[in-house]
């Protein structure tokens, strides 16, 4: 894991682009991942902890009746997703903390969701690892990002971009969260890319008993 000190300038970077990431992201959203938000937030069920929340993007996006928890470490930006919340009256424990040491027992949820976050918290699989663990025995694991290119032209202009983005604001272009799902014991259901492969949503459930009580 990082040390403090990166971790709080990250946190930094986060807080000052709180006011503009909407309006970025809504370009992002048009152009490159279409639907994949409703995708994502669709399939949520009984209680669901969103993984960096961000500003709130999704929280119009959940069906009716689920339990939401958020947590988000920038403060600005969760206080964004507050505002949010306010004005579409949802009742969500919105809070601040780390998406690599999260502040739930184990077995805590049936639905974890992070969608274009894990290219840009430090310790992506230590991430993954953690929504595991507060998953519930057959809870769902809802995952959306950018990922590498299928195509190499392309692939490499990520790597020119990565130049930028990793020093500036730790935000990584060739992370793979899928073999870290699969490496944290996780039974992949759905899995699909498109964009040129650049976009990767999947849906993932945690077995409901070990090997040794199968």
């Amino acid at each position: 894991m990082p040390e403090p000190s990166s971790n709080e300038r990250l946190r930094r970077y986060w807080d000052k682009h709180a006011r503009s990431y909407d309006r970025q992201m809504r370009f992002f959203d048009r152009t490159l991942f279409g639907e994949s938000r409703v995708w994502v937030c669709s399939q949520a069920s009984g209680d669901v902890l969103e993984v960096a929340i961000g500003t709130g993007l999704n929280l119009p996006l959940y069906p009716p009746g689920r339990r939401l928890t958020g947590i988000e470490w920038s403060p600005q930006m969760l206080a964004v997703a507050r505002r949010r919340a306010g004005r579409l009256d949802l009742a969500a424990d919105l809070r601040e903390g780390d998406a690599q040491a999260l502040p739930f027992p184990d077995a805590s949820f049936d639905t974890v969701v992070c969608t274009l976050s894990l290219c840009a918290i430090p310790d992506d699989q230590r991430a993954i690892a953690e929504m595991s663990r507060v998953l519930r025995p057959g809870g769902q694991l809802l995952l959306l990002d950018h990922v590498p290119s299928t195509t190499w032209p392309v692939r490499a202009l990520q790597r020119i971009i990565e130049l930028i983005t990793v020093p500036m604001g730790g935000e990584h272009l060739l992370r793979r969260p899928l073999r870290h799902v699969q490496a944290a014991g996780l039974e992949i259901e759905q899995h699909g890319r498109f964009k040129l492969g650049i976009v990767e949503r999947l849906t993932a459930r945690k077995p409901t008993a070990g090997p040794a009580d199968r």
